[in-house]
């Protein structure tokens, strides 16, 4: 034989065959059920869970208990020996920049890949409510602020940019948007929702998931379900509410973000729904959730809610316990660190819970780990790392002031005094006057992370609605004092501001909130309100500057610029305007100036009514006619000093006839309502044309107004844009006294205008044919159309 027959007698070597679930050519399902084949019973316990490096003490903590929840956590490696689910706040908890906290989420994920046998890569996830809560990256105006655009388009860009900034530094998870109807103005995480409207919520929240979804990022949809409707509006006190509310106020934000958004995750809530813990309700988060509106995607708990489970609610025998009733109610993911879900495979093998309902969790995390490229071969860790991320960039920063600029309300201006017309001296007077903190939202990193590294101050440039000011009116001497603190109660600054006021022209009274957690603030996440006075002894300063205008004729200008809006009707008559701005972010102080300089014309409407005073509360404008006629049958009034909905314009709009394609639709049919806006000033400007529906008689008591449609116009003085709004009857449904959702034949009242309060047109519908059970996957948005006319 020779050397040439023995060199021909041996194989090559071959690599061997790619695996299935690694190869990009077969469907994400496929790819998902390949690997959990693979998969020992603790390596798929493994992806269920999540691991926090989070070393703070318990003097640096952001919530109660977090230092006790987090105690016993393991060394990261071997958190990991069987690889993890989920890594939480890698950018977002200790203070890092941009490329450092990009590699050491690289850094993390070498160690979860190196340390499990097939080497699965984690999702990492971080917060984004008002943008990337990361050092130094742009903080955007609050999701409240969002509301009051009433653009879902410009949203939609919000939710791309973060999303764009968190895949850039090797991010794939965001925990936004809150889609929390809001129920009660006295609680502290009102800054955080949309409105007080679930159409308004639904539409502004479902474009702020495209966006975020276009730019690769998984968005989360929380808190699912009824956490805003807490009694009293404390932080996880329990909720009363009925199933026809849940129903049809508290879940329709929720099926739109997912039939319509795109979502590919939820967060269950805290709440205990009368007496049923979301956490553990299988009803919610699997009949519901899943059965009822598709849900494909994974279900991850608030933090620690699993072990609230046994601490807060006193269902569980122990954190197993908490653990078993989480994962068979429909919690995929622990998060933030893995504590009940460790304890999973014990219970599977005693024959507590079965191994298919862990199965069923780990193939909806590891398809969505297919689906963001984690399984392909060439993934590469190091990828976000190679190249700097500016994440407070310019187009950012242009981005977050439009938002913010069309979101201010102006809410009052009877006195014609806005815009300012270059006054000598201006004082800028209250304790959020010249403090930049009190234009950012509570889940924004300056807020929610450093206060506990005060060497990093703010994080990033925001300037002071003084300082603000300052700039916008050059040839102003611009004056600021704080009057009074935001809480404490100190009287000995209201003399100097007083005495301030009557050697002015103008005063601009900034009075409102400063963001916090927990008692560290007046709004924000624990941070909940006796009552709608003005936190601290702001209403004693408004009341003074407003006695020096009346003795001395200088005009007062009221700015609230908070995370919930307050009883400032009694100021109505004596200020010379109101402007009211919901946590602005980081360009709201140029925005308001713009406003009150007439550089900016004022376009935003109410997300949520402005009460008139402090009594009666809780009311929205969304209620039937008992909860609206509470001035002749009871001596608390509940009308609102600006409803919701409204907002002026340095020009008028007027509106024209609302007309109807036909005066009768089958109850299975389509409604087309038409009507004309005009803008009847001399200035440009921008208003939001608003259609509202009432059933005149149903089996069940229906809100007085309900928001049907809508539409923001940029109209130039004497333009006419006519507004097509298309209507399809599921968009009328309720829930009928049987507990199903139903069209009803009968009358509807369409009324439309420029806010819930201001609606000059009207018309009426009868909808006829049988009673019609609607689909669980029904029309949900309401189709507009305008051109000019």
């Amino acid at each position: 034989m020779t050397d040439n027959d023995v060199d021909n007698d041996v194989s090559p070597i071959t690599a061997p065959p790619t695996p299935l679930w690694r190869d990009p050519a077969h469907p994400a399902a496929d790819r998902a059920a390949a690997l959990l084949a693979e998969l020992t019973l603790e390596e798929k316990v493994a992806q269920l869970g999540s691991y926090w490096a989070d070393t703070r003490g318990s003097d640096e903590v952001i919530a109660p208990m977090q230092d006790v929840l987090g105690a016993g956590r393991p060394p990261f490696a071997d958190a990991v020996a069987h690889g993890i689910g989920h890594l939480t706040r890698v950018l977002g908890t200790t203070p890092v920049d941009s490329a450092t906290g990009a590699r050491k989420v690289a850094d993390a994920q070498r160690v979860v890949t190196d340390a499990s046998r097939l080497g699965i890569p984690a999702i990492a996830h971080e917060e984004c409510l008002t943008g990337f809560t990361t050092l130094g990256a742009t903080v955007y105006p609050s999701p409240l602020s969002w509301g009051a655009t009433f653009d879902p388009e410009l949203i939609a860009r919000v939710g791309r940019a973060i999303g764009e900034d968190l895949r850039a530094v090797g991010v794939h998870q965001g925990l936004a948007p809150v889609l929390d109807v809001t129920r009660d103005y006295r609680w502290g995480r009102v800054e955080e929702t949309i409105g007080e409207d679930p159409y308004l919520v639904g539409t502004i929240g479902a474009a702020y998931v495209q966006g975020v979804e276009s730019a690769g990022v998984v968005a989360t949809l929380k808190h699912f379900l009824g956490y805003s409707a807490s009694r009293g509006g404390r932080n996880h006190a329990p909720v009363s509410a009925g199933p026809r509310e849940v129903a049809d106020v508290l879940l329709p934000p929720f099926e739109m973000a997912l039939a319509v958004g795109g979502a590919r995750s939820v967060m269950n809530s805290y709440s205990e729904i009368d007496g049923v813990p979301v956490g553990a309700d299988a009803g919610l988060l699997t009949t519901v959730l899943r059965d009822q509106l598709g849900f494909e995607g994974t279900v991850v708990s608030d933090y620690w809610s699993i072990a609230f489970l046994l601490s807060k609610h006193a269902v569980a025998e122990d954190v197993a316990d908490a653990g078993r009733l989480a994962l068979t109610a429909g919690i995929d993911v622990e998060l933030p660190d893995t504590g009940a879900y460790g304890a999973l495979p014990r219970l599977v093998r005693a024959g507590v819970i079965r191994e298919d309902l862990v199965d069923r969790a780990v193939l909806r995390v590891l398809r969505q780990k297919v689906e963001l490229g984690l399984l392909d071969p060439d993934w590469d860790p190091l990828a976000p790392t190679r190249g700097d991320v500016d994440l407070d960039s310019a187009d950012n920063r242009a981005l977050a002031g439009e938002v913010a600029e069309r979101a201010v309300v102006l809410l009052a201006n009877d006195s014609g005094l806005l815009p300012l017309d270059s006054p000598n001296r201006v004082a800028v007077i209250g304790p959020c006057a010249d403090d930049a903190r009190g234009l950012l939202g509570c889940y924004s990193y300056p807020i929610h992370v450093l206060p506990r590294h005060p060497e990093h101050g703010l994080g990033l440039p925001v300037a002071s609605i003084a300082q603000a000011l300052d700039a916008e009116l050059a040839d102003t001497a611009v004056v600021a004092l704080e009057g009074v603190p935001l809480l404490e109660h100190d009287r000995s600054g209201i003399a100097a501001a007083v005495a301030a006021a009557r050697e002015s022209d103008v005063v601009v009274a900034v009075v409102g909130d400063r963001a916090g957690m927990f008692g560290k603030g007046t709004s924000g996440e624990g941070c909940d309100a006796p009552d709608l006075e003005l936190p601290g002894l702001q209403g004693e300063l408004v009341e003074a500057l407003l006695d020096v205008g009346t003795e001395t004729g200088v005009p007062v200008v009221l700015v609230v610029a908070s995370g919930r809006p307050y009883a400032v009707g009694r100021y109505r008559d004596r200020a010379a305007a109101i402007v009211q701005t919901f946590m602005p972010g980081v360009e709201g102080a140029a925005a308001i100036a713009g406003v009150l300089s007439g550089r900016v014309n004022p376009s935003g409407h109410l997300p949520v009514s402005v009460p008139a005073t402090s009594g009666g509360a809780p009311h929205t404008y969304l209620g039937p006619a008992l909860a609206h006629d509470g001035d002749r049958i009871s001596n608390v009034s509940v009308a609102p000093a600006f409803p919701f909905g409204h907002g002026l314009a340095y020009t008028t709009f007027a509106v024209g006839d609302l007309e109807l394609e036909a005066a009768t639709v089958p109850t299975d049919g389509t409604v087309r309502a038409s009507v004309r806006v005009t803008n009847t000033g001399t200035r440009a400007g921008s208003t939001v044309v608003q259609l509202y529906g009432r059933d005149l008689a149903a089996s069940v008591t229906r809100p007085v107004l309900e928001l049907l449609g809508y539409r923001r116009l940029d109209l130039d003085p004497g333009a006419t844009r006519r507004v097509e709004l298309v209507l399809h009857t599921d968009r009328l449904s309720f829930t009928g006294a049987a507990g199903h959702r139903v069209v009803e034949p009968g009358r509807v009242e369409l009324s439309a205008g420029l806010s819930s309060g201001e609606r000059p047109a009207s018309a009426q519908v009868t909808l006829t044919g049988p009673e019609r059970r609607v689909a669980a996957r029904r029309v949900l948005v309401t189709e507009v159309n305008d051109d000019i006319a």
